[in-house]
């Protein structure tokens, strides 16, 4: 038996069909499209979302990219179970999914992207919004999805939807593959119609694999874990999409291993468990990082090891060696380490029980880090410490205002600037999903409409979207798609008058703090003069939020508690104090490695050569 439709009818009546399945769980997968609609998608997969509204909900978008960005939000709060689709027309909307696809490709989430395509027919060429490309007349702007999707394909011709739409969604629900995933549907194709089989059309369920170590990796995991002397893990977002934080912390608390924390991975344990100790590398705490440099073995689960990690390949000893348990063969190789292929939680769950059969190993000194945990939890105490109420508050009280106000059900969401090192060295991580910072592609602008995916993926819990001026500027669009939805998230926006986090970074290279400030450009070309006369607040408000100003701390205090029960989007503006004299977080306790000009006429970047000539000496390669 066949069903007349059109190609997006039908893809909407498959997207509407399709299920994951995991640990006995059923889930639907695609639970709504964003689009916003232009001649490449209004009257294909616009018209089927308008003929089956029962069966796909739709969200409606001001920015490409940030419906990107809420549905990643989504699916990192569904541990990449559920996420959504999002529709675009042809050309400039299509493009815009580049950023957001990209960083979910990174961050190894799924979200699936419907970008319209010019004519498969040509029967006008160009069309409105095509690219010409003289030697190759196949080609569209769509094709620059190809390197940020984990799978591409055009439509051209109906039956073809079929094979890929089944691709598609094989991906997407595949923990070792997963990520951006792009059909390009060019714009005639949508509307033509086919006979579809109904089986195509019939519920479906993937199961999402939790594949076991091999028993030969696994035996040589135990071997290294039970001859290590210093022994401690690293564990990164692996562990949350796995749901195996009850395993990390059985396995940690059987053989008191010390477990550090990567961006993703912060709050696998709760920060007063105490086998944490924190985050680790470049923005991590100085607990984790010197027990990196003496650990012997790293046991790495869930992570990707980025430089931020690492601290650039200078935290670990030359004769350390490193243990990983990831699911992708790709990332379980990383440092030339023993790999040990498969789920996190059936890794650990499969580690566990080995070591418990035959304990060996060597007594760990658990002394080692309970101090160094006390003091870094009293250097965090003095970051928050808010002694005057009348002051301006620093950006680390404004984070132990916030601190002293959450519980467990609190979500916080961050991606650029410098408040993901200060979340990552001071935040105290109550549950395991709080901490959601997005630190792979590290995107300003991903924070506002991520929240709202948040919201929807976790209805009722507060949800605080944190961010500082630059970021708001890059993308305070959907700002509006909260008002509409009602959505109650919590914006905070830091207001410093520039690119505070990278202005310290230009800094310390040599450049001089060179176009980092909102300032205006004084009579000799430098911007130099007073700071613009910009007013986010006011900008919130009219996009339609409820706006709460706050000059001091104690007025601060009173404004998030107020946010916290607001019913509707409220935001809360609040100018940072930047000066010197004012304490602030614990500078970085590992390096990143930026390079710095080798030759030049400027003593801050010969003095910061220097000091990058004496970092880089200590970086090394484990082979």
């Amino acid at each position: 038996m066949s069903v007349r439709l059109t190609v997006a009818q039908a893809l909407v009546r498959f997207l509407a069909a399709q299920h994951t399945e995991r640990d006995g769980v059923r889930r639907r997968l695609i639970t709504a499209t964003w689009g916003i609609f232009g001649h490449g998608n209004v009257a294909g997969i616009g018209q089927a979302l308008v003929e089956y509204p029962e069966l796909m909900p739709y969200h409606q978008g001001r920015n490409e990219q940030a419906m990107v960005h809420a549905a990643v939000g989504y699916a990192r709060q569904s541990r990449r179970l559920q996420t959504h689709a999002v529709t675009t027309s042809i050309g400039p909307g299509a493009t815009n999914l580049v950023t957001g696809a990209a960083l979910a490709t990174v961050n190894r989430l799924p979200v699936l992207l419907l970008p319209g395509d010019t004519f498969a027919t040509r029967p006008a060429d160009p069309v409105l919004q095509q690219l010409e490309v003289p030697h190759a007349g196949e080609v569209s702007v769509n094709d620059c999805l190809r390197p940020v999707s984990r799978y591409f394909d055009r439509i051209t011709r109906p039956e073809a939807l079929i094979p890929a739409a089944l691709a598609a969604v094989r991906v997407l629900t595949d923990p070792a593959e997963t990520g951006a995933v792009t059909l390009a549907l060019p714009q005639d194709v949508q509307a033509e119609a086919y006979d579809w089989p109904e089986e195509f059309l019939a519920e479906r369920t993937w199961t999402v694999r939790r594949p076991r170590p091999d028993i030969a990796e696994l035996d040589a995991a135990v071997h290294a874990i039970r001859g290590a002397r210093q022994p401690m893990v690293i564990a990164g977002g692996g562990v949350k999409y796995s749901a195996a934080e009850d395993a990390l912390r059985a396995l940690a608390e059987r053989l008191d291993l010390p477990v550090a924390t990567t961006q993703a991975g912060k709050g696998v344990l709760p920060y007063d468990h105490r086998c944490e100790v924190g985050g680790i590398g470049h923005t991590g705490t100085g607990t984790a990082n010197e027990l990196a440099r003496t650990s012997d073995l790293i046991i790495g689960v869930g992570t990707r090891y980025s430089d931020f990690t690492t601290a650039s390949g200078t935290l670990f000893r030359p004769d350390t060696r490193l243990l990983n348990l990831n699911i992708t063969g790709f990332d379980a190789h990383k440092q030339a380490a023993l790999p040990l292929v498969a789920d996190a939680r059936e890794g650990l769950t499969a580690l566990t029980e080995a070591l418990a059969e035959h304990p060996g190993g060597r007594p760990r000194d658990t002394a080692r880090w309970t101090s160094a945990k006390a003091d870094w939890q009293e250097r965090t105490d003095a970051a928050y410490a808010a002694p005057d109420p009348r002051a301006r508050p620093t950006q680390a009280q404004v984070l132990g205002a916030l601190d002293t106000l959450v519980t467990a059900d609190d979500i916080l969401i961050n991606a650029a600037g410098s408040l993901p090192g200060d979340l990552h060295k001071l935040w105290r991580a109550r549950s395991v999903d709080q901490y959601h910072v997005e630190y792979g592609y590290s995107c300003m602008g991903y924070e506002i409409p991520a929240a709202i995916g948040v919201a929807l993926a976790a209805p009722g819990r507060p949800v605080w979207a944190l961010v500082g001026d630059g970021t708001y500027l890059m993308n305070p669009t959907e700002i509006v798609t909260a008002v509409q939805q009602g959505l109650p998230l919590k914006l905070v926006i830091l207001q410093n008058h520039g690119y505070a986090s990278i202005g310290g970074l230009s800094e310390a290279v040599g450049g001089e703090r060179y176009g980092t400030d909102y300032r205006f450009r004084a009579e000799d070309g430098s911007f130099t003069g007073p700071p613009l006369p910009v007013d986010l607040a006011a900008n919130a408000a009219s996009l339609g939020m409820r706006v709460l100003r706050a000059d001091t701390v104690r007025d601060l205090r009173e404004a998030l508690a107020d946010a916290r029960r607001a019913s509707v989007p409220t935001c809360v503006y609040v100018e940072t104090e930047t000066a010197d004299s004012v304490s602030g977080p614990p500078p970085a306790q590992a390096w990143w490695d930026v390079p710095v000009a080798e030759t030049s006429t400027r003593p801050s970047a010969v003095k910061a050569r220097e000091e990058y000539d004496r970092h880089v000496t200590a970086r090394r390669r484990h082979l």
